[in-house]
């Protein structure tokens, strides 16, 4: 399964992180993220703050990375 472009794998989950200009802007972002992952029924790891958030997609019961958690990266491309 190929890597989406700027995503890292980092312990066993695709990670990215990204910069925003505030936290108004992050906020929407993590908003939009999940709303998208309650529409997949997957959900992400997020941390976010001031101008940043990094999400992290993995599938706990397959025990990694799935198709599922590469198509929810591009999706948060998407929505940066």
């Amino acid at each position: 399964m190929e890597t989406p472009p700027g995503w890292d794998i980092v312990d066993g989950a695709l990670e990215r992180s990204y910069r925003f200009a505030n936290f108004a802007a992050a906020l929407v972002f993590v908003n939009a993220v999940g709303a998208a992952a309650e529409h997949a029924n997957h959900h992400p790891d997020i941390a976010f703050g001031w101008g940043r958030a990094t999400v992290r997609w993995t599938t706990h019961d397959a025990g990694g990375i799935t198709a599922a958690d590469v198509a929810l990266a591009r999706r948060t491309d998407e929505l940066a």
